[in-house]
């Protein structure tokens, strides 16, 4: 149909929109009242011991205290104390490095074995998953305890078998005594501990990958390590990016392995960590002010170290 303008001009009709208007969708309210009682529970059990540390980072503790004397306010005193000595720094230089190099290798050897898991007969899967959840199930005490015997200078079997091989040098070999070989025990003992989590984890991912998409990709001449990085990696990556997040978090913050290692001889100085580092204030020197100043901040570097992680789980959660 057509109209005429005043000038006698015949203009066309405008056409009705081909593209209707989508309907608002209402947000369903229920889902956030379901999770209302869980998120309040959460903040409250957060709320007391962060607002505590908070307090106790501003107040300075001594003898009196332990007499029942009030703790002295300072206000940032004890920021400005620990943020500007080098052995604060220094620990979280290390810190930081030691965290990254055992979540990547505990990473990689949990994917290995994973695709192992994958790979083998139901009898051995079977063999290899209860050795697994043994090494995960093993107390963490009793696990330091035994590997400190076989890497022990007088008696480990660790020494007596580079010995029988020909390595001379290693006969009664101290390997808690230098920094370098402490962290590679230390090393040892936590990625022994913490790959079982990450190949159970991830085998759990890789039983959803398709086979059909899989032998699809093989007919089209796809070698094994294509159809790994093209499709088996992405389809469980998000499995692998919660299981490093975990890792990172976990490691950042050890204490208690390296607490047990040094405590059979090594170079406290030399070998703190930010959780040691914290105890050997807290207790061993009463900063428990300068104590919990560290502790805040190692929080804060936690959500840093981790953030880029959950951004990245954020993203593709919204894809």
């Amino acid at each position: 149909m057509t109209r005429t303008e005043t000038t006698g001009t015949r203009v066309p009709a405008p056409r009705p929109s081909s593209v209707a208007t989508a309907p608002r969708r209402k947000t369903n309210p229920l889902p956030y009242f379901l999770i209302l009682p869980s998120v309040v529970a959460l903040l409250v059990a957060l709320a007391y011991p962060v607002g505590w540390q908070v307090l106790t980072s501003m107040r300075e503790y001594g003898l009196a205290q332990q007499f029942g004397q009030p703790a002295t306010f300072v206000g940032l005193a004890n920021y400005v104390e620990i943020f500007t000595s080098d052995d604060l720094w220094a620990v979280v230089a290390r810190s930081v490095v030691f965290c990254l190099v055992n979540a990547i290798v505990t990473l990689v050897l949990g994917i290995l074995l994973a695709l192992l898991l994958k790979a083998v007969p139901t009898w051995a899967r079977v063999v290899l998953q209860v050795a697994l959840l043994l090494a995960w199930a093993m107390p963490l005490v009793a696990a330091v305890t035994v590997w400190k015997w076989m890497f022990d200078f007088r008696t480990g079997v660790v020494n007596w078998l580079l010995v029988r091989m020909g390595f001379e040098q290693f006969a009664g070999h101290g390997w808690l005594a230098t920094p370098l070989s402490f962290f590679l025990v230390a090393t040892i003992i936590i990625v022994w501990m913490s790959v079982p989590f990450v190949a159970l984890s991830v085998y759990a991912a890789l039983t959803q990958v398709s086979g059909d998409v899989l032998e699809a990709a093989s007919l089209d001449g796809a070698s094994r390590v294509q159809s790994f990085w093209l499709i088996v990696l992405p389809t469980i990556r998000p499995v692998v990016s919660v299981v490093f997040l975990l890792q990172i978090i976990w490691d950042l913050r050890v204490f208690a392995q390296i607490k047990l290692l040094q405590d059979s001889g090594a170079p406290v100085g030399e070998t703190n960590l930010l959780g040691t580092f914290i105890y050997q204030l807290g207790v061993g020197s009463q900063d428990f002010g300068g104590a919990a100043a560290v502790s805040l901040f190692v929080l804060a570097l936690t959500i840093v170290l981790t953030w880029p992680y959950v951004r990245n789980l954020l993203k593709e959660d919204e894809a």
